[in-house]
């Protein structure tokens, strides 16, 4: 049983979160899931709808699994040190460490993507590759593994990671079962990203 700690904040975006959720949340025996934030108390996403956290960074720094997604609120967070820290000492002690969206330049802020390749929304990309120029950006993909950092490409691009996280951990056939409970076509090559094209990265 892994647990994952999925990180929200003020201006998440919903799908980076619960699309993901939705396909581990399937597999009730491998992973246990968890949302933390800076505080107690309804959440609210970038899309209104709130959401309220299982823990805070104060109280829970133990994860197999560090969950970051993107949203409008990263523009603010990459400036919050406490929570950059947080991520940075909970990124130490997690077996794997992920991220959707912009949620990757939370990762790279806190120093935790430093000497690995990752990739983020394309949409995005100039902002989020500022925030850490010791990574290896990677412009045109859907999603990127690099040991145990496991990053994808805008908002939708999460479900397809999160199936190829499941791969890489329980197996193919798991992954595809997964996708066939959630009725989901699975993008399955990491290098399917026509966005990196259409924001003119490539």
């Amino acid at each position: 049983m892994r647990r994952i700690g999925a990180l929200i904040f003020p201006g998440f975006e919903l799908l980076d979160v619960f699309g993901p959720m939705e396909m581990f949340g399937l597999l009730t025996g491998d992973f246990d899931l968890q949302l933390v934030s800076e505080r107690t108390g309804p959440i609210a996403s970038n899309q209104s709808l709130s959401a309220y956290p299982d823990s805070t960074i104060d109280t829970v720094t133990n994860y197999d699994i560090l969950f970051v997604p993107g949203g409008a609120g990263t523009r603010r967070e990459v400036t919050n040190e406490p929570l950059l820290q947080w991520i940075s000492e909970t990124a130490e002690n997690a077996e794997y460490i992920i991220s959707v969206c912009t949620g990757s330049a939370l990762l790279a802020k806190a120093g935790v993507l430093d000497g690995y390749r990752a990739t983020t929304n394309k949409a995005a990309f100039k902002w989020v590759s500022e925030q850490g120029p010791k990574v290896e950006w990677v412009k045109q993909a859907r999603w990127v593994e690099d040991r145990n950092r496991i990053t994808s490409s805008g908002v939708s691009a999460g479900m397809d990671m999160t199936l190829g996280a499941i791969s890489l951990m329980h197996g193919t056939e798991t992954a595809e079962n997964v996708a066939r409970w959630c009725e989901y076509t699975w993008h399955r090559e990491k290098g399917h990203d026509p966005f990196a094209k259409i924001h003119g990265l490539v």
